[in-house]
């Protein structure tokens, strides 16, 4: 089995699923959780996102297959670079986050995620697949991944032409099948395509 390491692309910190979170008369479950010792960044990510995050989540974590002492599973940031989706998050860290934009003029972003990318290059090793479970249409991640990875940046072929609903939905059907998708290099790709057809509903 190859070794594989998955690189998610962040919940938005700033929408109107971030004010419910963080409001402290939020009287649910992961709100209070979050204010009082905090909660899995894997979570809180899956609550702002919803249907897209949570199944980059449960595929990354079905298909993982990292290194020893390498996690499998990070999750890209604002300025903070790769962290893992089970690091504990704070509100006021929700606040943060929401605070950087992920833009590659600013400093705060890039050179966090190009550090830990670095980090993470060297402590999986040459040849190693470095899934991005994200946007490929743009550079705002694969500019600087690319940079470190090079060719061992892949991304799902079957991301071409789909929105975030679509990629989520899609996700999480390989989950249920134990199906893997097939990665394709992300430099050189044509990374914009005709929208395919839509899912079945799932049974």
């Amino acid at each position: 089995m190859a070794t594989t390491v998955f690189l998610l692309s962040p919940a938005s910190c700033a929408g109107k699923r971030t004010q419910v979170l963080l409001n402290e008369r939020a009287d649910f479950g992961l709100a209070i959780r979050l204010r009082a010792q905090g909660a899995a960044l894997g979570e809180v990510f899956s609550f702002l996102s919803g249907l897209y995050f949570r199944g980059k989540l449960a595929y990354a974590r079905a298909f993982a297959a990292p290194p020893p002492g390498v996690d499998g599973v990070a999750v890209i940031t604002t300025h903070r670079g790769l962290l893992a989706v089970d690091e504990t998050v704070t509100a006021a860290d929700i606040r943060a986050f929401g605070s950087v934009s992920i833009h590659a003029a600013d400093v705060r972003y890039t050179a966090p995620l190009r550090a830990d990318a670095l980090r993470l290059r060297a402590q999986s090793g040459p040849g190693a697949r470095v899934v991005l479970l994200g946007s490929i249409a743009t550079d705002k991640y694969t500019e600087i991944l690319l940079d470190v990875f090079a060719g061992d940046l892949v991304f799902p072929e079957a991301f071409i032409g789909r929105g975030d609903m679509s990629r989520g939905g899609l996700l999480l059907r390989c989950v249920d099948e134990g199906r893997e998708l097939d990665y394709i290099p992300v430099r050189g790709a044509t990374r914009r395509g005709r929208r395919p057809p839509k899912l079945a509903p799932r049974r």
